[in-house]
Formats: C-alpha cells, sequence, structure tokens
C-alpha cells in the first residue's frame, strides 16, 4: 500500500483534487463567530478537518465551500446568513492569497492550479439560501456562488427534500424556472438533498448537466439522500457527475442501521428524533449498549466503483463533507487523507486517467459544458423575473 499511495501522491500532483464540498466556513461560524483573527488556518486547526497545510497534503487542488445556512433559517435571516458566509468565504481567501484564490469558471481553476494555489470556488446549500427571489438568485451569482444545492434537510416551496416529507411530489413550476435561470447564468444544479422526485424532474428540463455535490450509490447503502441506480442512469445521459461522499450514514450500512436504531429509540421515549439536542442525549445512553460503528475507506470506494459501474467513469468525483459532519470514515479522519481513496482504487485495478477523471477531471468538464449553456441561454433570453405567486398559483 505504500507504493501505491506514493504512486497516488504523484498522480494529485498531476491531477488535484476538486472536491465537491467542504463545510469549514460553518464551523469557522460556530465556533469563531466568523472572526478569522482567531484562528490560523495556515496552521493545524485542533478539532476540524481542513486547514491549508491538510489540504495540501491531501492534494486538494480546488474546493467548492459550502456557504451553507441552516434550513431553520428562512425568508430575510436566511438571504442575510448566505451573504454573511460569502463574505466570510472571500475574506478567507483575501487572507491567504498565496495559498487561496476565487475561481469564478473552469479556467479560472486551471489558472489557479497552474500557480500552484488551491482554487476556491463557492456552493450555496439550499434553496432557502434564495428565500424564493431571481433576483437573490443572480445576486448570488454575482457574488461567486457556482452551485446551488435545490433544498438542504427540508423541504422549500418549491422542491422537496430526500428527507422531509413530500409535498409537492417533486419540483414545481417555480422550481422548473429556478433550474431554467441558474442555466441561464452558468450555475450548477446540485441535486444532493432533494427527493428522487425532484431530482427526476429536474432531469426532465436541465439544458446542462447537474451534479450531486456530496452523495452516495443508494444501491450500497439504502439512505434516502443517495442517488438511485436509475438516477444514475440518467444522470450520465445529461452529462453531469455524482460526487461521492465521506459521511458514515451515507456510506455506510452498518452506520445507517445504527441511527435507525438511535431513531426508534428516542420514538420510543416519546420523544422527537428531529430535535439534534434530544437525539444527542438518547445517544449518549444508548451507545454504552449499542456501540456505534466506523464506516471504511474501503466502504467509500465501493460507493466510487458502483458509480462507475451504473453511470461511468466519466460520471463520479469526489465531495467529501469535511468539517459537514462530526464522524468520518477510518482512513478518511481528515482532508490530508485523501490520497488514501486514490490508493485503494489504484489497488483495485484503477488506471491513473480514471483517478484523474475522478479527482478533478471530471467537474471541470461539467463546469465547461456548463459556460457553454448559459452563453446559448443568455444569447436566447433575458433574466427572469418570474415570482414563486405567478407559477405556483394552487
Amino acid at each position: 500500500m505504500s507504493d501505491r499511495l506514493a504512486t497516488a501522491r504523484g498522480l494529485l500532483r498531476r491531477h488535484p483534487i476538486v472536491d465537491g464540498h467542504n463545510d469549514l466556513a460553518w464551523e469557522i461560524r460556530e465556533r469563531f463567530d466568523l472572526d478569522l483573527r482567531r484562528v490560523d488556518l495556515a496552521a493545524p486547526v485542533a478539532g476540524t478537518h481542513t486547514d491549508l497545510p491538510r489540504l495540501r497534503r491531501g492534494g486538494i487542488g480546488g474546493q467548492f465551500w459550502s456557504v451553507y445556512v441552516p434550513g431553520t433559517l428562512q425568508g430575510d435571516a436566511a438571504v442575510a446568513t448566505t451573504l454573511e458566509q460569502i463574505d466570510l468565504v472571500h475574506r478567507m481567501i483575501d487572507c491567504y492569497p498565496d495559498d487561496l484564490e476565487l475561481a469564478l469558471c473552469a479556467e479560472d481553476v486551471e489558472g489557479a492550479l497552474a500557480r500552484g494555489r488551491i482554487a476556491s470556488l463557492l456552493g450555496a446549500e439550499g434553496g432557502h439560501a434564495i428565500a424564493n427571489s431571481m433576483g437573490v438568485l443572480r445576486t448570488l451569482h454575482r457574488l461567486g456562488v457556482r452551485y446551488l444545492t435545490l433544498t438542504h434537510n427540508v423541504n422549500v416551496a418549491w422542491a422537496d427534500s430526500a428527507t422531509d416529507d413530500p409535498v409537492i411530489g417533486g419540483l414545481s413550476a417555480f422550481g422548473r424556472e429556478v433550474v431554467r435561470e441558474m442555466h441561464r447564468l452558468g450555475m450548477l444544479v446540485d441535486l444532493s438533498h432533494v427527493a428522487a422526485t425532484t431530482a427526476r424532474d429536474v432531469l426532465q428540463v436541465a439544458e446542462a448537466p447537474v451534479v450531486f455535490s456530496h452523495s452516495g450509490a443508494r444501491a450500497v447503502c439504502d439512505h434516502p439522500r443517495n442517488v438511485p441506480d436509475d438516477l444514475l442512469r440518467r444522470l450520465a445521459a445529461n452529462g453531469g457527475v455524482c460526487m461521492v461522499t465521506f459521511v458514515p450514514d451515507f456510506v455506510s450500512p452498518r452506520c445507517r442501521a445504527w441511527t435507525l436504531g438511535l431513531r426508534a429509540e428516542v420514538e420510543r421515549r416519546g420523544l422527537d428524533p428531529r430535535d439534534a439536542g434530544t437525539r444527542d442525549a438518547v445517544a449518549a445512553e444508548y451507545v454504552a449498549d449499542h456501540p456505534r460503528p466506523r464506516a471504511t475507506l474501503a466502504e467509500v470506494a465501493d460507493h466510487v466503483e458502483h458509480v462507475r459501474r451504473v453511470a461511468g467513469v466519466d460520471h463520479v468525483g469526489i465531495g467529501g463533507d469535511y468539517d459537514g459532519t462530526r464522524d468520518v470514515p477510518e482512513g478518511l479522519e481528515d482532508v490530508a487523507c485523501c490520497p488514501a481513496l486514490i490508493a485503494e482504487l489504484l489497488d483495485r485495478g484503477w488506471s491513473e486517467d480514471d483517478c484523474a477523471r475522478l479527482s478533478g477531471g471530471n467537474v471541470l468538464r461539467v463546469l465547461r459544458g456548463t459556460e457553454a449553456v448559459s452563453r446559448s441561454a443568455s444569447a436566447r433570453r433575458g433574466p427572469s423575473t418570474a415570482s414563486i405567486g405567478e407559477l405556483d398559483r394552487t
């Protein structure tokens, strides 16, 4: 494995990873109150999965920084907090100009890589961030946001989430117009977190390749956040990419079963399993008799291989979700461990060319394809002025 790891590190020097999702910005908000003077990302940061030295060791050459805000925030509060997170990422980039460089397109990513910097892209997680406003959507794009995850863990008024009770049955008329406007802008449509019905509706109307920025394969681990095989096949026809996540509950059937057992125990006590504080309190007792299993690097590789088998090698990428999850798989404890995943795939017979597609080649192709659609669509139509009240009248 040591020889494979050396080969993997060399490969990532030539073909760095462009990772689909990292939640360091929210971690900085929660732990350091948005104050970058209180944290030095140029040195190891205890209690996180991410800092600049570990990004370098991990072969990360491009990073989509999530400007996530929780779905409990709605309307003006969601927009304001999203803007604060965007500002935080821009300030973070400005603080470390020798290491980070803002990227707005595929050419910017390639330029940053050539200059030895980590290309920094922004992704907004959850359609609640736009507060049902096309103007807000366009403003986020002007501020550098290059993907929007249509939902987070709860529904929005125009799209159903994978982890909420269905209301619309997929994507509403206004939701279809949001997708259309995103393609005109050149913003990636991210289908992680959305219900399968929503994803199917998006793929019916998509003009450009779409992404799952941090999801696994449903056939490997039966979690609603993961992608069913029929959607993986449609993703291939669309030209998009499924960027495989490292979140244990999405990766490992053993971890998923443990979480379902905890949920059943919370419900048995007559408590609300959706309340994180309640769930954590019960978990502190539950784990004594039910030790929590660890996901493994090999299980992550199983998801990567399944996506490749069903969708094809041109449609798989990496979206670790570091700092967006408390637990991580054994062998992938932080961003510095990413070469170990490449080594595992090389050990399973992947070619270096296929690993290069996985690491960043595929997502760069999707960016270029989306930019081409944007140029064409912008020449044909102007900014959408549609409102949710106009399109989604009952």
